[in-house]
């Protein structure tokens, strides 16, 4: 039984490494030290725990390194417009889903991802989307994400 929590504020640095080791895997590159690592603890910090967050991360504990974190999947909820495949207009996105290289294929991830996607019926959400990594791909279709139709945009402002 593999044993996932729901992490907290204390949790932030942890997470942020954990993104740090995402980021690496997908550009091939260590992402370098910089702004964006507080910015995002501040993020956590602020955003995680409380009965209303709209934020929440799954996380497992390394089984022999207290303290660090082995593996966790963040995810968000967003109220939109409703619509008719999506009544409320509530909808969850899923990401920063990652496990430590040394912890991996032990199923980690999917344990992390099964208790975000409870939180997420816990609260109501119509739909969750992420964008899937090769390597992750395979894990989301086997929890039943499937591919939708549209392209994805997107528009870079710079700060003001």
């Amino acid at each position: 039984m593999i044993a996932v929590r729901q992490a907290g504020p204390g949790d932030a640095a942890g997470i942020v490494r954990l993104r740090g080791v995402m980021l690496a895997s997908m550009d091939g590159t260590e992402p370098p030290p910089g702004p964006w690592q507080e910015a995002a603890r501040q993020v956590l910090r602020d955003r995680l725990g409380g009965p209303e967050a709209t934020m929440a991360v799954f996380v497992v504990d390394a089984p022999d390194r207290p303290g660090l974190l082995a593996a966790c999947a963040t995810g968000t909820i967003d109220l939109r417009l409703g619509s008719p495949g999506n009544p409320t207009g509530r909808t969850g996105y899923v990401f920063n889903v990652v496990t430590e290289p040394g912890y991996r294929r032990r199923g980690y991830a999917r344990a992390c991802l099964a208790a975000l996607l409870d939180w997420y019926r816990e609260r109501g959400v119509g739909r969750v989307d992420l964008r899937a990594s090769a390597e992750g791909e395979p894990l989301y279709r086997s929890l039943g994400f499937v591919d939708v139709s549209g392209p994805t945009l997107r528009l870079r402002l710079p700060a003001s």
